[in-house]
């Protein structure tokens, strides 16, 4: 427990005044530019994490949205109540009301996750052709979905938005925002609920730090250079239309910090 509550000090201090928020985005940028240089001037050595089958794709990329939506699932409930309580001295009722609005914010990440990898799938199967020979330079478009091609053991040649590069930016930038509520959260140290938040801030700070690092192996890895900058535009802006718009308005899952004005400087986002 001492050594948890030890790495809890030192991210936090890490993460004071949104040093790591505002500059994430770019970093993710750069590595998606820096990455694709470095695959396409082949100077990219050999190691597991190019295999797809690799335990942190198959355990955790390939569920991502999984584990951060159950591990911010709790954290957003269990800070939210007790800021509410605390700051704006709401009774139970009110407090889980505002539990319930900050807990959308999982909705729509979910409906954002449903959206756009549905329509990845589906740009890949319309601009796909499907080749028999194993040769995609002798495509022929002999099945209308990559599945449908897959399945006869053929290869499948389409414009494939990547994934991973989409949904870890958003996923890692989302829970660089919610951990933020931690500034303006005063909590006993010596109390269990303190022990249980800080668990959970680190579980969550240790995925962020999973995600950055397999982004940076899909953008060493895999993917052309378009399919990777395209999927991490979608999610920037997916995260910046969420919480840097539409979280500012009144009928919105709002921000973690909702009674700081922008301008404070405890509030140390700058929008």
């Amino acid at each position: 427990m001492e050594r948890l509550e030890r790495s809890g000090r030192w991210l936090r201090a890490g993460l004071a005044g949104g040093r790591v928020s505002r500059r994430l985005p770019w970093l993710l940028l750069a590595i998606v530019l820096l990455g694709s240089a470095l695959k396409y001037g082949d100077l990219v050595p050999e190691t597991p994490m190019q295999n797809k089958r690799n335990p942190l794709n198959v355990y955790f990329v390939k569920v991502a949205w999984a584990w951060t939506f159950w591990l911010l699932l709790p954290f957003i409930a269990v800070t939210t109540y007790q800021f509410a309580k605390s700051k704006f001295l709401y009774g139970a009722t009110k407090s889980i009301l505002m539990v319930l609005q900050r807990l959308s914010a999982l909705a729509v990440g979910t409906a954002i996750w449903y959206v756009c990898t549905g329509l990845f799938v589906y740009i890949e199967n319309l601009t796909g052709t499907c080749s028999t020979s194993g040769k995609l330079s002798e495509p022929r478009r002999l099945y209308a979905t990559k599945q449908e091609c897959h399945q006869n053991h053929g290869i499948w040649n389409g414009f494939d938005i990547s994934g991973h590069c989409f949904l870890l930016s958003y996923c890692a930038l989302m829970i660089m925002e919610e951990v933020a509520v931690l500034e303006g959260l005063s909590i006993d140290q010596n109390s269990k609920l303190h022990a249980v938040i800080n668990g959970l801030f680190v579980s969550l700070c240790f995925l962020t730090m999973i995600w950055v690092f397999m982004f940076l192996c899909t953008a060493v890895y895999f993917h052309d250079f378009s399919q990777k900058l395209l999927g991490v535009l979608i999610g920037l802006s997916a995260w910046y239309g969420t919480y840097r718009f539409w979280y500012l308005k009144p009928f919105s899952p709002g921000l973690p910090l909702p009674n700081i004005p922008l301008s404070s400087k405890k509030y140390s986002y700058s929008r």
